[in-house]
């Protein structure tokens, strides 16, 4: 730390963080970033990096052994979990470090608490921001009672173990329990996975059945529908017992616990600026916190509740630094069509991949469109015959039937999280469907398949 006040001050250094001070200081402002751990955050250590580490060779070796011709292909766990480390910076930030000094943000490390109107505490010093304040503090994983006295894994230490368990009993069928049920499995670790839904609940039916399926098929002991009671450790690091709801019991050495996550906001000073501790904090198109006088105090990432993935934290990010240096140089910022709340493109890489982009039928429906859902199988598509044999997968795109253009598009199935950009332009676009017809998919790839679902559609 350079000075005792800066423009714009970020709480938090992860990737959202890191963006937002970036944009602020690529305005002409000055910008301090305050981290309590690694500067690279949750996505570089213990989430996105270090899990898709895991994930890709496991992909690698289930595509080789869906090819006829193609032999030998196996996982070696130890040089996995080694190539897992490098791409964590063996829980080192020098490389992150580096970035902020070649960006011009000054950092500090310590946890920083909100002390009143542009005013953050950290440790013994209080620095003023003479423009904003932004949180970007993310969150954390929610352990629920039942599961607190086996002390559990959560996602950090999924994502970070340095020996494989030899059982894995995963409680949540979201995209963290099926994924690290797709990456200890194949490890070789006896997985379980207790969902007291079923898998996937917030995307459509089908990805979550092919995912169950998948699962299954890599041997996943899957159970849906059913809850955990009651869940005891014998002895110090000994194995666990999870009770469920159905009468039956699960034996594991490990139980990774993902079952939601909370704002990390508990204890930064909410309250000395009017909101509640440990709240999720709602803002405007801008990323700023609408309930605190004066417009000082911005939110991004995680923690506005908006879009819990690091892309879309991101891409909030260089809104609201773009917003305070706008602000700054006494100009309102452009009202942006945001993509934070119907656009949301996320890919699942689990067995097999899942990627939507949109919204729902449901959600569509819901928001008063009139809508005409479109299905078609992907292993219809000669590019997915190619991919892998016997491929199975399928496709469900969402037309707004008033305005001719795609809201929606939900994907499951080998390889399908590379596709999903194009669906991505194609909403956020709003290209028109007779437009979208002239876009011709190359032959023989997998995205023929825009041209299957929009001759399925009548074009």
């Amino acid at each position: 730390m350079a000075s005792d006040s800066y423009d714009v001050i970020v709480i938090g250094a992860g990737p959202t963080g890191e963006n937002a001070a970036g944009r602020a200081v690529r305005g002409g402002l000055t910008a301090l970033i305050v981290e309590s751990e690694l500067v690279g955050g949750e996505c570089s250590y213990w989430a996105c990096m270090p899990s898709k580490a895991l994930l890709r060779p496991v992909g690698a070796v289930a595509e080789a052994a869906a090819v006829r011709g193609v032999t030998g292909a196996r996982l070696e766990p130890a040089e996995v979990l080694k190539r897992r480390d490098s791409f964590a910076h063996d829980w080192k930030d020098d490389g992150q470090v580096k970035w902020l000094d070649g960006a011009g943000i000054d950092l500090l490390r310590g946890h920083a608490r909100l002390a009143g109107e542009r005013q953050v505490s950290v440790g013994g010093a209080t620095i003023t921001a003479r423009h904003a304040v932004v949180i970007a503090t993310g969150t954390g994983a929610v352990v629920p009672p039942a599961l607190r006295g086996v002390r559990p894994w959560t996602s950090r230490e999924a994502t970070s173990a340095t020996t494989v368990p030899g059982r894995l009993a995963i409680v949540g069928g979201g995209v963290v329990g099926v994924e690290m049920a797709a990456a200890w499995s194949a490890l070789g670790s006896q997985v379980t996975l207790i969902s007291r839904g079923g898998l996937l609940d917030r995307i459509p039916a089908f990805a979550g059945e092919l995912v169950a399926a998948g699962l299954r098929h890599a041997g996943v002991d899957v159970r849906t529908g059913v809850n955990v009671t009651a869940a005891t450790r014998a002895g110090d690091g000994g194995p666990v017992t999870l009770t469920l709801d159905d009468g039956t019991t699960a034996e594991a050495d490990e139980v990774l616990c993902s079952v939601g996550r909370y704002p990390k906001t508990g204890d930064i000073g909410l309250s000395a600026v009017g909101l509640e501790d440990g709240s999720w904090l709602e803002v405007d198109d801008t990323m700023r916190v609408a309930a605190v006088p004066g417009g000082w105090l911005y939110a991004a990432g995680d923690v506005n509740h908006l879009a819990l993935l690091t892309h879309m934290g991101k891409y909030q990010a260089r809104i609201c630094g773009d917003a305070i240096a706008a602000r700054a140089a006494g100009r309102e910022p452009a009202v942006r069509d945001i993509a934070s709340k119907t656009r949301v493109p996320q890919v699942v890489f689990t067995i097999p991949e899942v990627a939507a982009v949109g919204v729902t039928a449901a959600q569509a429906e819901a928001a008063g469109m009139q809508v005409r859902v479109v299905e078609y199988e992907i292993g219809n598509v000669a590019g997915a015959g190619l991919f892998a044999d016997d491929y199975r997968g399928h496709a469900q795109l969402v037309v707004d039937e008033d305005r001719q253009v795609i809201v929606g598009l939900t994907l499951a199935g080998p390889g399908v999280g590379e596709m999903i950009h194009a669906a991505t332009i194609a909403v956020v676009g709003e290209v028109p469907l007779s437009r979208l017809w002239h876009a011709v998919p190359s032959y023989p790839t997998m995205s023929e398949l825009w041209l299957r679902l929009l001759e399925t559609y009548g074009l």
